[in-house]
């Protein structure tokens, strides 16, 4: 889905940003067709391309999501480029499911590849339906006064009681940097496993590090390992912390 750009009454930073956002959706609709074309492949032995453009659709994500996106303030061009990501965000998800799938069982259902490019070629009529509808009611809470209060008091409560049931809502990789960041981390870099990680854990693929500010004690990393690690458990994957890094054999996208 393409959203028009209304210019009437922006900021030359705010035309200039979601012209940029416009160029990434452009990009990104390359990228669909270079995947609907493995996906066809329907072969476990093409999953390093597969993977490639998983990586690449999770970088022109978090480039508007961390560049643009903050300076539009339109609530209509929200509302489109919301919908749009909404649907990546699921797109990542399921590529990323397919790529472990395929690591951990070497096999996959054909039926799942059927899937996957189903929901592509459905891509227009998901992001104007089902994800616009979900955004809508998204933003109208945020905005709400009363409703993001009661969201805050969620969120607050959920917190205190330090549950460790982990409800996940989006990859892998997004769950661990949310918990870390929750237990006090102010930046998470994920990376593939290097020699030295191996000779702490054989079965490394993946290593996680994460800092903590100046003023932060400095048991606040140990806890941001912990949480990781405690994550890493509840979902079968073997873990070890080391300094400001945990280790793990769960394949995770790098950064």
């Amino acid at each position: 889905m393409y959203f028009y750009l209304i210019y009437k009454g922006m900021s030359y930073i705010e035309k200039k940003y979601n012209s940029k956002i416009k160029e990434v959706f452009e990009e990104l609709l390359n990228l669909d067709e270079n995947l609907l074309s493995q996906l066809n492949k329907k072969s476990v032995k093409n999953i390093n391309e597969i993977a490639k453009l998983c990586a690449d659709f999770n970088h022109n994500i978090n480039l508007i999501l961390k560049k643009y996106y903050p300076e539009i303030k339109a609530m209509d061009d929200k509302l489109d480029i919301n919908s749009t990501l909404k649907f990546y965000y699921d797109l990542i998800f399921y590529l990323t499911d397919l790529v472990r799938n395929i690591e951990n069982f070497h096999k996959i259902d054909q039926e799942y590849y059927d899937k996957l490019i189903e929901f592509i070629h459905d891509k227009n009529d998901l992001i104007s339906g089902k994800y616009r509808n979900i955004c809508t009611q998204e933003l109208t809470a945020f905005y709400d006064q009363n409703s993001r209060q009661n969201l805050e008091k969620v969120l607050i409560e959920k917190i205190e009681r330090k549950s460790r049931n982990y409800f996940t809502f989006g990859s892998l990789e997004e769950e661990i940097k949310k918990i870390a960041l929750v237990a006090g981390a102010v930046s998470v870099v994920i990376s593939v496993e290097d020699t030295l990680s191996k000779e702490d854990l054989e079965s490394a693929k993946s290593i996680i590090m994460y800092e903590i500010s100046e003023d932060q004690d400095f048991r606040d990393l140990a806890k941001i390992g912990e949480e990781i690690k405690k994550y890493l458990d509840s979902k079968n994957y073997e873990s070890v912390i080391k300094n400001e890094i945990v280790i793990t054999d769960a394949k995770l996208l790098p950064d």
